[in-house]
């Protein structure tokens, strides 16, 4: 009988592979996995469809990964139910595999909302390498695509679409895009440079019905949108976001709420049973809570510290928080914790826009400690900003120079530099 199970081998699992046999060489492993090649970097998906990169710049860990760490590798298998009681994954074709301890990592799965005609050639999603496989293969022949979703997910499509030479409309329920990472004034800043782009972009609507070619029914040829708007297009890609896939737990006695419930130790409320990764309600600093905050460097950490305590080795998560770097349309920016405070009494926003360098900051705090940081065409700083909001530095003293041009180390009291970096400064 396996000592180790993990159910789902991409971020997280990969994590907690690594740390359990960092304390335990020998105990068993075995990683069940949907995808027949499970470790490769899934933001680097839109790289995939635009041609900056194939699947091996893909590939996160080598071919020999598994064997390498004497893991036994299930790929291309589903675990489709847990029976706690006598300690098994019950899997497709039949089979189950006992464990000591478990790991659910299944990560999330697309958001699909019930759209009329979403079944016809030539819808996709956009979360896996099948999907991203089954997309670039009908590139070749569309001229034209449509992007349901303008959230990180929808604005990376888009953006590599664009670059294999389709003229893509983005169609968005809410007023503005990446309205949960960007505040309005840096969402239009990143708007305006997609528009340059030639891309349409529809806020405040979304997809009513996806209609078909006028000689085949069954194959994409529009879309019409809410408003009664009519788009011809070859692709309909769904882009909305991802939702926890709770399956392999639902009926068990393992809580959930909008993810699996863990603590600090990345345990579940049952014995034996660790979580980690987009599946999971892990803490949030920012707002001393758990959150869904399904991330990539968050997963991959989640599942060490759920490998270490696998494997007898005591570790706390200390937690993370919504954080963004990314460049699109030309566009560098860095969003990390709250973006769009609701309670403004209870927050303090400090902005410096430049428009005529189409530059943008912002920095918002709560009880004249950092909770959001919001940096667009100018991010050289974010290392120093998010290490003083990691560390819940009071900022008061020196809040008005967060945003001056001559930002820097320096700029910081020398205790606080002590603090912050005992190795650096003494």
């Amino acid at each position: 009988m396996p000592k180790y199970v993990i159910v789902g081998a991409s971020a997280a699992g990969i994590g907690a592979v690594e740390a359990i046999r960092e304390v335990d060489p020998i105990g068993t492993i075995t990683v069940i996995s949907e995808e027949p090649c499970p470790q490769y970097s899934r933001p680097m998906i839109s790289d995939l469809i635009s041609g900056k990169a194939d699947f091996e710049k893909m590939k996160c860990r080598d071919d020999h990964f598994w064997k390498k760490n004497d893991v036994q590798a299930l790929t291309g298998r589903t675990a489709l139910s847990l029976n706690l009681s006598d300690k098994y994954v019950a899997l497709d074709k039949g089979d189950h595999v006992n464990f000591e301890k478990l790991l659910v990592a299944t990560g999330g799965k697309p958001f699909i909302p019930k759209i009329e005609g979403a079944n016809k050639n030539g819808v996709f999603t956009f979360t896996t390498l099948s999907d991203a496989e089954s997309l670039a293969a009908k590139i070749e022949k569309a001229k034209s695509a449509v992007v349901i979703g303008a959230g990180l997910i929808g604005v990376s499509v888009t953006e590599a679409l664009v670059k294999r030479g389709l003229k893509v409309t983005m169609v968005e329920l809410q007023d503005k895009i990446l309205s949960l990472i960007l505040d309005p004034t840096a969402s239009e800043m990143v708007e305006n440079a997609i528009r340059k782009a030639g891309v349409t972009i529809a806020t405040g609507q979304t997809i009513q019905r996806v209609i078909g070619k006028t000689e085949n029914d069954n194959i994409v040829g529009g879309a019409v949108l809410t408003s009664g708007e009519q788009v011809q297009c070859d692709l309909v890609i769904i882009a909305i976001g991802v939702i926890p896939r709770m399956e392999l737990v639902s009926g068990t006695d393992v809580k959930t709420n909008r993810g699996i419930l863990v603590d600090k130790f990345m345990r579940t409320n049952v014995s034996d049973v660790y979580a980690s990764g987009d599946v999971a309600e892990a803490y949030d600093f920012v707002f001393g809570e758990n959150r869904l905050l399904p991330l990539w460097p968050l997963a991959q950490l989640e599942g060490k510290v759920a490998g270490y305590n696998m494997a007898g080795k005591k570790a706390d998560y200390l937690g993370g928080t919504a954080m963004s770097a990314l460049k699109y349309f030309g566009v560098p920016i860095i969003s990390i914790g709250i973006a769009n405070p609701k309670d403004d009494a209870a927050y303090e926003s400090i902005v410096k826009h430049e428009p005529e360098r189409n530059l943008y900051r912002k920095i918002v705090l709560k009880d004249n400690a950092i909770v959001g940081v919001t940096l667009v065409n100018d991010i050289e700083r974010a290392g120093i900003l998010f290490h003083l909001m990691k560390n819940g530095v009071n900022v008061k003293k020196f809040k008005q120079e967060l945003l001056s041009d001559d930002f820097c180390l320096a700029t910081l009291p020398r205790s606080l530099r002590r603090k912050l970096y005992p190795g650096e400064y003494k």
